[in-house]
């Protein structure tokens, strides 16, 4: 009489996993924890600081080649209009005596904006940012290499638009790149890519 007996191929459960399920999915969270998180958005920022920094000097040496100080240029009638100013304060010609302290923050804004960068995930953030930092950037290589000295120089302003004070390609980025991170905020859109309103939802449910 032959006996029925188990072959030598069958399968064996893994004898440190009695549930019989993947390793992965035997431990809990497991696989949250493998789950990558979104791509890093430095070179996003990076790419878009140096674009405006590269289009803030550019602007500002044909300004000061093609515009004599004091010469008043139409776009759109008196409304627009191209005029030189060498301004010593910051963005929009405000704090005008204290060139060396915009200076010192504008070294710091640099260093603080490159740092939240390296775990930035969120693009919009990175646009943003981006913006602030190339605006930063121009700004400050005016303050370093300009008349009257290091730490003192000032910034060349060209663009004169109605009543508002005479500003250049860099207060631009910094003022919309502070109004978009602004915004963000409010919204609840965080660096890391997701949104504070989401994760309170699925937190309580």
């Amino acid at each position: 009489m032959s006996e029925d007996r188990p072959t030598d191929n069958a399968a064996v459960p893994d004898a440190g996993d009695d549930s019989g399920l993947p390793a992965a999915a035997a431990v809990p969270g497991a696989a949250e924890t493998a789950k990558p998180a979104g791509r890093r958005r430095l070179p996003t920022l990076l790419i878009i600081a140096v674009v405006l920094f590269g289009l803030d000097l550019l602007t500002k040496c044909l300004a000061v080649a093609l515009i004599d100080p004091g010469e008043s240029v139409p776009i759109v009638g008196d409304f627009a209009r191209f005029t030189l100013v060498r301004n010593p304060g910051a963005a929009f010609s405000m704090a005008t005596g204290m060139t060396w302290l915009l200076t010192l923050i504008a070294v710091a804004v640099v260093i603080g904006v490159i740092r939240i960068g390296r775990t930035l995930r969120s693009l919009w953030w990175a646009i943003g940012l981006g913006m602030v930092l190339g605006g930063a950037l121009g700004n400050l290589v005016d303050r370093i290499f300009r008349y009257p000295g290091p730490l003192q120089g000032h910034v060349v302003d060209f663009v004169a638009i109605g009543w508002w004070p005479v500003f250049n390609v860099a207060d631009s980025a910094i003022v919309c790149g502070a109004i978009l991170l602004v915004a963000l905020t409010v919204f609840g859109f965080e660096p890391d890519g997701t949104r504070s309103g989401r994760k309170h939802t699925e937190d309580t449910v």
